[in-house]
Order: structure tokens, then C-alpha cells, then sequence
């Protein structure tokens, strides 16, 4: 399996090669030269499996030669071990047709520890195949940090600097991040919003000497490895349901169109997944663009769902990719008049092909609060404030067909919001046992404005300090 830019201006990479670069040298993201599919057939045998099976199976293809079938198996099976609940993703049904996909019984209780703890497996086998180290840079909004230093503590051979937007996540989710005490571990907190976190990120990764230098590797989704490691939840759930001889819908709360993304992919290994309904809050880009052709950036907004709280949605990328029929130049041309303009220029023909699979949703703070009091008093369950955003989207897009279910991805537990999910149900949910001591651990991290050379020699520093 090699893989591309969507740019066209980088060399093709293997598995690895791309794992390890993250994003592309111009400034692109990786995708597959072709698409790997599975028949009815194959799909059906994949029915029953235990979730560590099904994951070895389906990225199989998409690792090629960079590992043994034996060794991705035996990662497979490290990475969900610890997870709590022996399903690892359960389906629970919250009406007639609408099904929440329990992403969270992770170690950091969020849908990021799915791909995160298998992606910090891959990276130690590759760094001690090469007899390299790497340092590890990442931008979050809320979840991604906790499971990128979950997966990555202690590592011998990684050292991670974590950005988060100063005061903009919950303090579950920054706790989880600052209280780590492992050595190779940063947190820095950025005076600004997720998109300058992000902005930070892929400028470290332009620029070249420095990229070289530090050895960068990425752990957000543009890095092709986290998306893969997605698509084996969205093939369990619609397996549950009959598939592949009965369709699926999917209802996906996102902010950097990732998750949605790794839906999509499964589709092009031939699942079916009939419709993509694409929940946002009032950061609505993604709902603007479907509804309208609209994906112009905005100011960043804070809401109840801060993961979601992002203005520019990088992995909408590699479906523009796709839907401009792989034409590199063209991506690439619309991309860079989106960076200088704030508004991507998507051609009406490829907005039409997205439209044809994708419904938009946007939920303000309000309707989220009356979405996550609706769930609780009609069904008993507890949703944290993205999930309820998908469902509500579930719920405001069900596709005419009444015997399509709808699958919601449950992206966090509700015990990471719960200020939130105690204002609209008045319970207030706890935190798992493991975790009982969070708000009494001490917190170790770092404020820096928004500035790339302050930023770049305080990662300096920090993987200076822990070379070998």
C-alpha cells in the first residue's frame, strides 16, 4: 500500500513512511493510491469477531508490508485490553432506530483512545525497527491531547508537546492533560483558540529545518494512521446491525471532520453506509458548506461542546480530494486561495457529490442542553454534550427509509462535561474510579502566546531535555 498528497508535490510513502511524517511535505494529507474493498462475502465473515480481530483485519490492507499480520494483531489486542467494557464499543439503543456507538470506555473516556492507543503501539515498533526517536506535536481542542499523552507516556523513544487553547476546554479534559507526571510529556496552553493551536502545528511542520531537526511526528488526524484506526468502529456497529445485507446511517458530532471522515472510508471498502449526517454546534462550518456551499471561517465561538469548537476543518481535505476526482492541483489550488482568503472556493459539481452523501446539522448551547434532558428522561441515558449534538442530528435528519438504523458516535463519556450534563438532567456524573483523584493531582503545564518561535524553542528545549 503506498500513499499520496493531497497536494501532489510530495514523494509516495508506505505505511510507516506516512505514520511517521504526519503531514505531507506540501503541506497536504495522505491518503491511499487506491482504496482496499471487501466483498458481501468477506464482510459477513467478519460478523462476530472480537473487536481486536476485526481491527487487525481491516487495517491490514492498509499497512502493507510495514507489519507482519501476527504483529498487528498482537497491537491490536494490547491496545484494547485496558478498555472497560469487554465489547469496547458497545452499541446502546436509544429509540426504534437511532443507535449510540459507546466510544468512550477508553483510558481518557473519549472516541480519540480508539485510535490513539494502537497509533503510540505503531510508533514503538517503527522508531525501534529505524533506532529513532521522535517528537511528538499535537493541537487539541479537548480530547485528542489526554489520549495522545495517554498512549504515549514513558515511551523511551518519544517526547510529546501537547497545545491546547488556554481556558477554552473543560477542566476534565485539561486535567487528564496536566497532571501526567511522565518526563517525556509537555502541555503548553495557547493564548488563542484551537485553529491557532492547529495553525502552530502545521507551521512547525512547514517549516522545514526545524521539522528535520526535532524529528516531527503528528498525533492529530491529519496523520492518515488516526483515521484508519477509525474505521474498524464504524464496521462494528453497522455489522451488529445486519450489515452488510441491511444499510446504515451514520450521525457523527465533529469539529475537524475526521471521525465522519473514517465513516466515509469504510464505505469505500464497501460497507453500506447509505447516509453521513454531520452534526456541528454553533462553530456551523460544516453545516454551512452542506447546506450552501458555504465553508468560509469564522471566529471561533465557545460552546458546551468544546471539541467541536474549531473554525477550520483540516480533514475536510482529503474528501476534497476525493470529490474533485484526485486532482491534486486543483486541491491544492483551492486550499491555498482558502488560506489567504478565508473562504474555500468548492467547485458547485463537487459540492453536489458531497450533498449527495452528506446532511449538515448545526445545534446551538440551548438546544444541546434540551437534547441532553430529552435522552435522560425518555431513555435513562446520559449523554455528554457532543453525543447529544449527534443525536439531535440523528433525530433532525433521519433518512426516510424506516428500516435504515442510524448509528450516533457517543464521542465522550459524560463524566468529562459534567457541569453541563448536571445543568440540564440535575445528576451530575462521576467520574470512574480510576479516576476518582483527578481534581486533587497537580497540574504542570505551560502559557505561551501565539508565536511560532516562542513556541518552537519551547519544544526545543523539551526534547533536548529529554534526548537520550
Amino acid at each position: 500500500m503506498r500513499y499520496l498528497s493531497t497536494r501532489g508535490q510530495a514523494a509516495p510513502r508506505d505505511f510507516e513512511g506516512v505514520l511517521l511524517a504526519g503531514l505531507a511535505e506540501d503541506g497536504g494529507l495522505f491518503l491511499p493510491e487506491s482504496w482496499p474493498e471487501l466483498s458481501p462475502a468477506e464482510w459477513r465473515a467478519l460478523r462476530g469477531l472480537p473487536y481486536h480481530e476485526l481491527a487487525a483485519r481491516l487495517l491490514r490492507p492498509f499497512v502493507g508490508d510495514s507489519l507482519t499480520a501476527g504483529e498487528l494483531g498482537a497491537m491490536t489486542r494490547d491496545a484494547y485490553a485496558g478498555f472497560g467494557h469487554p465489547a469496547v464499543v458497545p452499541l446502546a439503543q436509544l429509540d426504534t432506530r437511532i443507535f449510540a456507538l459507546e466510544l468512550f470506555h477508553g483510558p481518557t473516556l473519549a472516541f480519540k483512545d480508539l485510535a490513539l492507543q494502537l497509533v503510540g503501539r505503531l510508533f514503538d515498533h517503527a522508531l525501534a525497527r529505524r533506532g529513532e526517536r521522535i517528537t511528538v506535536v499535537g493541537a487539541t481542542s479537548g480530547d485528542t491531547g489526554s489520549a495522545a499523552i495517554e498512549a504515549c507516556r514513558d515511551r523511551a523513544a518519544i517526547d510529546v508537546v501537547i497545545l491546547h487553547p488556554e481556558g477554552r476546554t473543560s477542566e476534565v479534559q485539561r486535567r487528564q492533560m496536566t497532571t501526567v507526571p511522565a518526563a517525556n510529556i509537555a502541555n503548553l496552553a495557547i493564548q488563542g483558540d484551537f485553529d491557532d493551536c492547529q495553525d502552530l502545528v502545521k507551521a512547525m511542520f512547514a517549516d522545514a529545518p526545524f521539522r528535520a531537526e526535532m524529528n516531527l511526528a503528528a498525533v492529530n488526524s491529519i496523520n492518515w494512521a488516526r483515521i484508519a484506526a477509525q474505521i474498524p468502529y464504524y464496521a462494528a456497529a453497522a455489522l451488529a446491525l445486519g450489515a452488510p445485507d441491511r444499510p446504515v446511517a451514520v450521525s457523527v458530532p465533529t469539529g475537524n471532520f475526521g471521525n465522519v471522515l473514517a465513516a466515509w472510508a469504510a464505505r469505500r471498502m464497501g460497507l453500506p453506509i447509505e447516509r453521513f449526517i454531520v452534526g456541528s454546534n454553533r462553530n456551523d462550518i460544516l453545516a454551512r458548506f452542506l447546506a450552501a456551499n458555504d465553508m468560509s471561517a469564522r471566529p471561533v465561538d465557545p460552546s458546551l461542546s468544546p471539541s467541536m469548537d474549531i473554525a477550520v476543518s483540516s480533514n475536510f481535505e482529503r474528501l476534497l480530494f476525493e470529490l474533485l476526482g484526485r486532482d491534486a492541483a486543483a486541491t491544492a489550488d483551492i486550499m491555498t486561495r482558502f488560506r489567504a482568503e478565508g473562504r474555500m472556493p468548492v467547485p458547485d459539481a463537487a459540492w453536489r457529490r458531497a450533498t449527495a452523501l452528506f446532511d449538515g446539522f448545526a445545534l446551538d448551547d440551548q438546544g444541546t442542553l434540551e437534547e441532553i434532558g430529552q435522552l435522560y428522561r425518555e431513555c435513562g441515558y446520559l449523554a455528554d454534550p457532543h453525543t447529544a449534538v449527534g443525536t439531535a442530528a440523528a433525530r433532525a435528519r433521519l433518512p426516510a427509509d424506516p428500516s435504515l438504523p442510524v448509528v450516533v458516535a457517543a464521542t465522550a463519556h459524560p463524566a468529562k462535561f459534567p457541569d453541563a450534563v448536571e445543568r440540564a438532567t440535575g445528576v451530575r456524573p462521576p467520574l470512574p474510579p480510576r479516576m476518582a483523584d483527578l481534581y486533587g493531582r497537580e497540574e504542570r503545564f505551560s502559557v505561551l502566546p501565539r508565536d511560532l518561535a516562542a513556541v518552537e524553542g519551547f519544544v526545543r528545549r523539551h526534547a533536548r531535555r529529554n534526548a537520550g
